[in-house]
C-alpha cells in the first residue's frame, strides 16, 4: 500500500515542497490522538497527506471520526484525502447518505436555537440572550460554521453582566479563532482578559490556558523568542491536568496538551536564546519544570547544548524530526527552527578560533564535508555567521577585525559628542548672560521668570547660573569673540 501511496500523491507532494515524512514516529497514532479534543480530523488529515507509512491507517481514522461529529467539511476532506491517495478505501468507507442526514439536522438544530434565542430577545432578559448566543456559537463551531460562530460569540458581549461571562466569552472567541489561524484575534481576545486580571478573579485561574494561547499565536507568527517566554511561564496548573477528564478544568487538550507546551517552549527557546538564557529562564524555571519533566528528551537536549555538547543535542532533536513534522503548529516551523538552534551551535563553536577545517566541523556535527559546507554557505550568507569560506583550502576563516581603527573611531565619537554638549553649554551661557530668550505668542517676557530654555532669566534672579564658573564664562566668551 505505501509503495503505491509513494508512486502517486506523495511523489507530486515533494516536487511541490510539501513536507513528506519517510521516517515512523516514535508515538502510536491512536494514543496520540486520544490526548485531544475536538481536533483529532485535521491533525489525522495532516499525518495521513504527510506520511506515506500511516497514510492508510491515519485517514481511515479521521473518516471515522469524522462520521462520528457533526462537521460536514470535515467528512469531505477525509474523503477528498482517501480519494487522492487511497482511492480504494474511499469507495469502501463513503457514506452519501450521511452528508443529507447530517445537514438536515444541522439546519433543523440551527432553527431551534434562532427560534429560541428570538423568543430570549422578546422578552428582555439578559443572561437568557447570552446564553442563546453561547449556545448558537457552540453549535456552529462544532458544525464547522466557524465565521458565524465568532459572529454568535461576539454578540455575547453587550449582554454580559458579569466578570465571569467576559472571561467565557474571550475564552470561546480563542478556542474558535484557533481553529481559523486567525492568530492576530488570539492575541487580542488574550490581551483583553490579561488587562482585566486584577478585576477577575477568573483570569487568574486561566493563566495557563492565556499562556499555551499566546504562545502558540507567537509561534505560527515566528516570533520565537516571544513564544518561548511565553510557553516556560505557562502556570504549571495545567501540567497535572487529565486528558481523558471532561470535568477537568485545566485540561486545555481542545487545543493543546502540557507535553505540547514543554516541546514547543523549549524548541523556541533553543532557537532564541543563548546559552546563559537556557540555563537560566530554561532549566533553573520552577514553572516550566513541571512540564520539562513530561518530555525528558527537551531537557536533555537543552542540558547538552548550554553544556556545550552539540552533537548529542542536535542528535536528540534529529531523532524527534518525524515527530514534530506530523504536529499541526509546528510543522511550517520545524526546518527554521532546527536551522537556526543547528546556526548557534555552529556559532557557539567557532568563536575560539581564527579558522577550523570542513573536516573538524564535520566530525564535531557529526555529518559530512558537503554538508557543513552547505549550512556553512547559507549562514555566511544570511548574515548568522561573521566569517569567510576558503573553497581551497577547506576551512572556515574568521574576520579578522582592526582593534586599533576600532579605538579611534570609539575616541572620535566620544570626542565629538562632547565637543557639540561644549557648544551647546556655551550658546546656552551667552543667552543668560546678554538676556535673550524666545517668548511665547501672547506672553510677556516680563511675566515669567524663566527662559524658554528652562533656565532662570538673569532679571529673576540676584545671580547669573553659569555651568562652567564665571571665569570660565569670560574666557570662553573672549575666545569666542576672538
Amino acid at each position: 500500500m505505501a509503495t503505491s501511496i509513494e508512486q502517486g500523491y506523495f511523489i507530486k507532494a515533494r516536487r511541490g515542497g510539501r513536507p513528506v515524512v519517510d521516517d515512523l514516529p516514535k508515538f502510536d497514532v491512536e494514543a496520540y490522538i486520544a490526548n485531544y479534543k475536538g481536533i483529532d480530523v485535521p491533525w489525522l488529515l495532516l499525518i495521513g497527506l504527510t506520511s506515506p507509512l500511516l497514510a492508510s491507517e491515519a485517514l481511515k481514522s479521521a473518516f471515522s471520526e469524522a462520521l462520528r461529529g457533526k462537521d460536514v467539511g470535515k467528512y469531505d476532506a477525509a474523503l477528498d484525502a482517501m480519494r487522492e491517495i487511497v482511492p480504494s478505501l474511499a469507495k469502501v468507507l463513503q457514506e452519501p447518505s450521511w452528508v443529507d442526514r447530517t445537514s438536515k439536522q444541522i439546519k433543523a438544530e440551527s432553527d431551534r436555537l434562532e427560534m429560541e434565542l428570538k423568543g430570549y430577545k422578546n422578552n428582555l432578559i439578559k443572561e437568557s440572550i447570552r446564553m442563546g448566543y453561547d449556545d448558537l456559537g457552540q453549535h456552529l463551531h462544532q458544525t464547522g460554521d466557524l465565521v458565524n460562530a465568532v459572529k454568535a460569540y461576539g454578540r455575547m458581549r453587550d449582554y454580559c453582566t458579569t466578570p465571569s461571562h467576559v472571561v467565557i466569552m474571550n475564552i470561546r472567541l480563542i478556542s474558535v479563532s484557533i481553529d481559523q489561524g486567525n492568530w492576530l484575534a488570539v492575541q487580542t481576545n488574550v490581551q483583553k482578559l490579561r488587562s482585566h486580571g486584577q478585576q477577575f478573579a477568573e483570569t487568574q485561574r486561566l493563566a495557563a490556558k492565556l499562556s499555551a494561547a499566546m504562545g502558540l499565536a507567537l509561534l505560527a507568527s515566528s516570533s520565537y523568542k516571544e513564544a518561548a517566554q511565553e510557553f516556560i511561564e505557562t502556570d504549571p496548573r495545567m501540567a497535572p491536568a487529565r486528558m481523558d477528564d471532561p470535568s477537568d478544568e485545566e485540561a486545555f487538550n481542545e487545543v493543546m496538551t502540557p507535553n505540547d507546551v514543554a516541546v514547543y517552549g523549549g524548541l523556541c527557546a533553543l532557537a532564541s536564546m543563548d546559552r546563559a538564557e537556557l540555563q537560566k529562564k530554561v532549566l533553573e524555571n520552577t514553572k516550566f519544570r513541571a512540564y520539562l519533566e513530561l518530555e525528558p528528551h527537551i531537557r536533555r537536549a537543552i542540558t547538552f547544548f548550554v553544556s556545550s555538547k552539540y552533537s548529542s543535542c542536535l542528535s536528540i532533536l534529529d531523532s524527534y524530526r518525524a515527530d514534530y513534522l506530523l504536529d499541526k503548529y509546528l510543522q511550517p516551523h520545524v526546518l527554521e527552527i532546527y536551522f537556526q538552534i543547528r546556526s548557534k551551535a555552529i556559532q557557539q563553536y567557532f568563536i575560539p578560533f581564527s579558522c577550523v577545517a570542513f573536516s573538524a566541523l564535520a566530525a564535531a556535527f557529526d555529518t559530512d564535508e558537503q554538508t557543513i559546507e552547505r549550512e556553512v554557505t547559507s549562514m555566511v550568507k544570511r548574515g548568522k555567521l561573521d566569517a569567510r569560506i576558503d573553497l581551497v583550502d577547506r576551512v572556515l576563516l574568521a574576520r579578522k577585525g582592526n582593534a586599533r581603527k576600532r579605538v579611534h573611531d570609539e575616541a572620535l565619537t566620544m570626542a565629538q559628542e562632547y565637543e557639540r554638549a561644549a557648544q551647546l553649554r556655551i550658546l546656552r551661557t551667552e543667552m543668560l548672560n546678554t538676556g535673550l530668550e524666545v517668548v511665547e505668542k501672547g506672553k510677556s517676557a516680563g511675566n515669567t521668570g524663566f527662559d524658554s530654555m528652562g533656565g532662570e532669566h538673569p532679571r529673576a534672579s540676584s545671580s547669573t547660573p553659569s555651568w562652567f564658573g564665571e571665569g570660565a564664562g569670560r574666557s570662553l566668551r573672549s575666545g569666542l569673540r576672538g
